[in-house]
């Protein structure tokens, strides 16, 4: 074989040799290795929900105190915080209206008893004269006429004098129920009359917490409870818990007590009124919290938040078919824990997801289902 033969069998070979390493190597790059996610099976289980409210505190009775007459304060018999009884006297109100008042409505009933007096003993002097015919009928009709006429004015006398006496009996300020004082910004000297509080009385051995719903929400929690009316509903409500502005949780727990029966027509609301007993005081008018009612929800479906993602107002989660995952829009409710969702449309028990990693998938991407 010549020198020339030899080459040319030489680069035969080594074309060929190259042309199989890069068919190899074309084979191999064209694969792409699977990746492992971790997956769940969707179960059902029973869970408890709770929804959370704002509240605003308020006795069972809040009194606004106002003078009746108007006067000057002479004496404040309280201080602010003191527990009162119904009936107490807080303020003492010098009215010198008041008083002129009585004098001139008493001066009226002694007026009005000498007339009577004086037309009763006109008609007995003349009765006897009337009896001999000596004065005519007429004449005796005068007489009794008059009588009437002067105690029908005593009457009139009598109830100026009670309504006199009950002005001034204005004059001492009493609380209407018994509770605790709020605060009193008028002071001994001060000149008052209806328009002002002189304090505030709270009935605190039971406190009411206030919270609203809108036409949404109220139907969905009405839904959630048992019953055919409202008020059966509202009895078979669960108990509620109360935790306070500084995030201690009150040890009583309460009850819906009432549910307005309209919506405000401005906020588009509907008013709840949660009873609290309240027997060692430490609940106070005025204050605010947050109310906890608890949902027990049977056979949920309870998946890991991790395995969702949001895409514009919509909630997802990649569903795992055969090799491969596709996505899946649901509607959650998210739990208290705030780590998990309960899912109420999109998903199914037995079926199986992705939990994690889910920021790295695609739809349809293929992938090796770990657990």
């Amino acid at each position: 074989m010549t020198s020339i033969t030899k080459m040319i069998t030489g680069a035969a070979a080594l074309c060929l040799l190259v042309s199989c390493n890069e068919n190899r190597a074309g084979s191999g790059g064209s694969k792409t290795a699977l990746q492992t996610y971790p997956t769940m099976s969707i179960s059902e289980q029973d869970v408890t929900l709770e929804s959370v409210y704002p509240v605003t505190i308020k006795g069972k009775e809040d009194i606004e105190i106002r003078p009746r007459i108007d006067g000057f304060i002479d004496d404040i018999y309280i201080d602010e915080g003191a527990v009162v009884t119904a009936g107490q006297v807080l303020f003492k109100i010098n009215s010198p209206q008041a008083e002129q008042a009585l004098e001139t409505a008493r001066a009226a009933v002694a007026a009005a008893e000498a007339q009577q007096n004086t037309a009763l003993l006109n008609f007995k002097r003349m009765l006897p004269l009337s009896e001999k015919n000596i004065i005519s009928n007429v004449q005796m009709e005068t007489y009794q006429y008059a009588y009437n006429s002067a105690s029908a004015a005593k009457a009139q006398a009598d109830a100026a004098l009670k309504n006199a006496e009950a002005t001034i009996g204005w004059t001492s300020v009493t609380s209407p129920v018994s509770g605790l004082i709020g605060s009193v910004p008028y002071r001994r000297g001060s000149l008052v009359n209806s328009q002002n509080v002189l304090t505030t009385v709270s009935n605190v051995s039971r406190i009411f917490a206030h919270f609203s719903l809108n036409e949404k929400a109220l139907t969905r929690f009405l839904d959630n409870l048992e019953g055919e009316t409202q008020a059966e509903k509202i009895k078979n409500a669960p108990e509620i818990t109360l935790t306070l502005s500084d995030g201690s949780v009150y040890s009583e727990k309460g009850r819906i007590e009432t549910i307005t029966g309209t919506l405000n027509i401005t906020t588009g609301s509907a008013g709840f009124r949660v009873e609290f007993p309240n027997p060692q005081g430490r609940l106070r008018s005025g204050t605010s919290g947050r109310i906890t009612i608890p949902r027990t929800v049977e056979k949920a479906l309870l998946i890991p938040q991790k395995a969702t993602f949001a895409q514009q107002d919509k909630v997802l989660a990649y569903q795992v078919q055969a090799d491969s995952v596709v996505q899946r829009v649901i509607s959650v409710i998210a739990t208290t824990d705030g780590k998990s969702y309960v899912v109420t449309h999109g998903l199914s028990k037995g079926d199986r997801i992705v939990t994690d990693g889910i920021a790295t998938l695609r739809n349809g991407q293929k992938i090796i289902a770990g657990e």
